[in-house]
């Protein structure tokens, strides 16, 4: 199966299905001696894991990753890093209902009609089980970035109709700490109480609901992205819009930018009393020509509600008869406060990518 590489200079390659033995990425072009802090890796991958609340899936996974390869007394060496994160709580059991019945809004219909064959347990590679290797790998590049002194925080910004205010993203650590003082990562208190009830009666009722996230990329250089068909904003675009369950990808004023005028809409340049060069508003979201402009880099990210709901449904099997379907299995309502270190971990490995690029763009 192609299509399971990300990235040119910092390169992963993804493995491993939902129920099998385990989960994993290769990454090839990490830059030597760069310190691997594991404690920082497992608590990237602690933030996605499942069982974590009332309003997650209730799958019991420890996550626990391991580095086989590439690092040395505790750096890394310039070869291939392999982490492996076994899978502990599998219930393929749960899933004997679907072998020949294609479930609503799920990848059954289109990986069996693709290759003639299909892991009906979770969805196999399909499962966003296998975000757990790229929040891993996603870690490791967040490390290499906070060496330029370039942070990228996320949170949950909507559920539903539900909307969070605007959030200061001064300060990165007090960011992240409130964020991190409720289960479904909203920033904003007052909302995340609203989401979180609103999540649990969604989940009592058999159903599920989507979401977004918001993300913040602080202290970008000027220069990242490669024009034409690599600018900043389109990798980032693929970028999110290869996590499972995501549906729209807007960067700075996003779709509300089509119903502005040009003189609303330009950032214009200023020059400050430091000598730094800055705009006055950020309509752009840090990016122009599809490069970086120094600007932070503010983009979301739609999730669609998850497609297993705990109601009977309609379908169609391998066979094309009429069938009728029931939600089985430990399923999120809600994807997005799990999705929170995902979509920082997509966002770094285009970074990382665009950071090593950018070296060699001039004497």
């Amino acid at each position: 199966m192609a299509g399971n590489s990300f990235g040119q200079l910092f390169r992963i390659t993804t493995f491993g299905e939902s129920h099998g033995e385990a989960i994993g990425v290769i990454i090839d072009g990490c830059p030597a001696g760069l310190p691997v802090d594991l404690d920082y890796i497992q608590g990237e991958l602690d933030k996605r894991k499942p069982g974590q609340s009332k309003i997650t899936t209730q799958r019991k996974e420890a996550d626990t990753v391991k580095i086989l390869s590439g690092t040395f007394e505790g750096k890394t060496t310039g070869t291939p890093i392999a982490m492996v994160i076994p899978n502990e709580d599998q219930r393929s059991k749960d899933y004997g209902h679907n072998v020949d019945v294609f479930r609503p809004s799920h990848a059954d219909y289109t990986y069996q009609t693709k290759y003639g064959i299909r892991d009906h347990r979770g969805g196999g590679r399909s499962s966003a089980r296998e975000t757990a290797a790229r929040v891993a790998a996603g870690a490791l590049a967040k490390l290499l970035l906070k060496t330029q002194g370039i942070e990228i925080i996320a949170h949950v910004s909507s559920v539903g109709k539900i909307e969070a205010p605007n959030v200061s993203i001064n300060n990165a650590d007090e960011f992240i700490a409130e964020r991190e003082k409720n289960i479904v990562r909203c920033a904003d208190p007052a909302t995340a109480t609203e989401m979180i009830d609103f999540i649990d009666s969604v989940r009592k009722n058999g159903d599920t609901v989507g979401g977004k996230v918001s993300c913040y990329v602080k202290n970008c250089p000027v220069g990242l992205g490669e024009p034409v068909f690599d600018k900043l904003h389109a990798d980032l675009g693929k970028a999110m819009l290869s996590i499972n369950a995501v549906h729209g990808f807007e960067f700075g004023s996003g779709f509300s930018g089509s119903g502005m005028l040009g003189s609303e809409h330009n950032d214009v340049f200023i020059k400050n009393a430091d000598g730094s060069v800055t705009t006055r508003t950020n309509y752009s979201g840090g990016i122009q020509g599809g490069i970086s402009n120094g600007m932070p880099i503010e983009f979301k990210v739609a999730f669609k509600p998850v497609a297993t709901i705990m109601h009977n449904q309609q379908t169609i099997d391998s066979q094309g008869n009429e069938a009728e379907i029931s939600g089985k299995g430990r399923h999120d309502p809600c994807v997005v406060p799990r999705a929170v270190p995902i979509v920082e971990a997509m966002a770094a490995l285009v970074l990382a990518d665009h950071w090593l690029r950018n070296r060699n763009a001039k004497l």
